[in-house]
């Protein structure tokens, strides 16, 4: 299996993600090892020496002026540790919680924490072996970071915490036990430089903008799909209207959607005797649309790409010039700000499909059998399809509320503004999903409505959408077959879904149409 050498400046959204489906293995690079050590002596020599630093030889948040002494300064970590251990709520999903630990131990592998490098080698261990510690879900504010869901990490590797096994929480200590882990010994700065991190908004984000990416091409496609089942024109995708209003997104949509429907039968059939002079804004405003959601998501990119490769703990350790710095780099105003934006952007994406998906099964509006049902009456057809999608798209109107503009001061109004970034990171997350499931709707519609369409016209024979169009059309068809009558809904669209989630279906565009933007 590949590795991926941790080294706290290079990773990417990309790779990190492929780690999380458990593709790569993860190990810190040399230089990582190196600049932990350099950090770890300067720790140590200001202990020799007395110094006084925040949560090293201080308490914590409120606690920051009481001193603790040296031989108090190991019990100061764990409990650290314990205290902040107080989250609640069901386990963060597995996926989510490998790529916290990922970029926790990224994070670190920076050298600016004063951490020991083996202690970082133990995340790496747990990782590597797929062990899912218990974080519960609720209980960050986004500032001093997510110390909640951090604290209970660092609390299995302690070996009093849980881990996840099979659904069920297993007790830490046998686990650790079990794959030959000792448990972890914390000493000055550690518990600190664990707990003190962006990573679980930081790990929703990496998943989010990933997938968002993808989501991209795949409703460029759907909606490709949708244009060639209502009939509709390719002329508001051309190359000259875009010129004009040249953002990057909006001319690489309307490029897709043409390279996709190149060579449509669909098309040419009707282009001469159709009396309609435009589409509706679901078709011909879909480059404006999609292409403005292209730009959020390539924008959220950038930011997650500049915080996945960030120092996040806090004092920071500047071994070079001997000195420490407090300050506020664990505060989640970007990634919070980012993750808003991101679920605003995504559930544009379903709103605009869900009024495509409404025009397909609207016999009023298509031209087509009312509910794309051949015996409508006896069969309801697509009907509640479409109230599911619509039921997804409401979902994402309260759930694209920004969390970010909201904020409650903790810690005796020491820490008197939060970013809520972890509610923004899970809210996200839901409106990622909800999308998912309406792109997989279109394009289990949009292929019912093309059975019908392409038999408009065709004097007998069935019309051939688009050079990209067709290659899906086929690819839905070889594992989805035409509802003839009335079945179980839910299996189809699960169907759709795992096309949409494994590639099959991009893949087959790309092989149709050439390489999507």
């Amino acid at each position: 299996m590949p590795q991926l050498l941790l080294d706290g400046s290079s990773l990417t959204i990309e790779s990190a993600y492929l780690a999380e489906k458990a593709l790569t293995k993860l190990s810190l690079s040399p230089s990582a090892i190196r600049n932990m050590e350099r950090s770890r002596r300067q720790v140590e020599k200001w202990l020799a020496g007395d110094e006084v630093i925040y949560g090293v030889t201080t308490g914590f948040g409120e606690f920051a002026t009481v001193k603790i002494p040296h031989e108090k300064i190991k019990e100061l970590q764990v409990n650290l540790i314990r205290s902040h251990s107080a989250g609640t709520g069901e386990p963060l999903p597995a996926d989510i919680v490998r790529l916290i630990i990922l970029l926790r131990a990224n994070a670190l592998a920076k050298g600016f924490s004063g951490i020991r490098p083996q202690v970082v080698k133990q995340l790496l261990r747990v990782f590597n072996l797929n062990l899912i510690p218990f974080l519960p879900a609720k209980g960050s504010v986004g500032s001093s970071g997510d110390l909640v869901q951090l604290a209970h990490l660092v609390l299995a590797l302690m070996g009093e915490g849980s881990f996840v096994v099979n659904g069920r929480l297993v007790p830490a200590a046998g686990i650790l036990r079990r794959h030959g882990l000792t448990p972890l010994k914390l000493t000055a700065k550690e518990g600190l430089a664990l707990v003190n991190g962006t990573q679980m908004m930081g790990a929703f984000a990496v998943h989010s903008t990933y997938e968002a990416s993808q989501l991209t091409k795949i409703f460029d496609i759907t909606g490709a799909l949708s244009v060639e089942a209502l009939r509709g024109t390719d002329v508001a995708f051309d190359e000259r209207i875009h010129r004009l209003r040249p953002y990057k997104g909006q001319q690489e949509s309307a490029k897709n959607v043409r390279r996709l429907m190149k060579g449509s039968e669909i098309r040419k059939s009707h282009i001469h005797n159709d009396p309609r002079v435009q589409d509706a804004y679901s078709l011909r405003c879909m480059p404006q649309v999609h292409g403005a959601v292209r730009d959020t998501v390539e924008f959220c990119r950038r930011q997650v790409n500049v915080e996945v490769n960030s120092a996040t703990d806090n004092p920071l350790i500047f071994a070079k010039d001997g000195t420490h710095l407090e300050g506020g780099n664990f505060h989640g105003e970007p990634l919070a700000l980012v993750l808003d934006y991101l679920a605003i952007g995504l559930s544009e994406y379903a709103s605009i499909s869900e009024r495509r998906i409404e025009r397909m099964v609207n016999g009023q509006l298509s031209g087509l059998p009312k509910f794309l049902s051949q015996n409508g009456g006896l069969n309801s057809g697509m009907m509640i399809a479409q109230y599911t999608a619509a039921s997804l798209v409401s979902e994402n109107k309260i759930l694209a509320h920004p969390a970010s503009v909201d904020s409650i001061p903790t810690s005796a109004n020491q820490e008197d503004h939060n970013s809520m970034g972890s509610i923004a990171a899970q809210k996200c997350h839901r409106v990622l999903e909800n999308v998912w499931r309406v792109a997989a709707i279109e394009l289990l519609i949009s292929c019912q409505a093309i059975d019908f369409a392409r038999k408009i016209g065709g004097n007998g024979r069935n019309l051939k959408c688009g050079a990209g169009t067709e290659a899906v059309y086929t690819v839905v068809r070889g594992k989805i077959k035409h509802l003839h009558k009335d079945r179980i809904l839910h299996r189809d669209i699960e169907a759709a879904l795992a096309l949409l989630k494994s590639g099959e279906v991009v893949h087959a565009a790309e092989r149709g149409a050439g390489k999507l933007d």
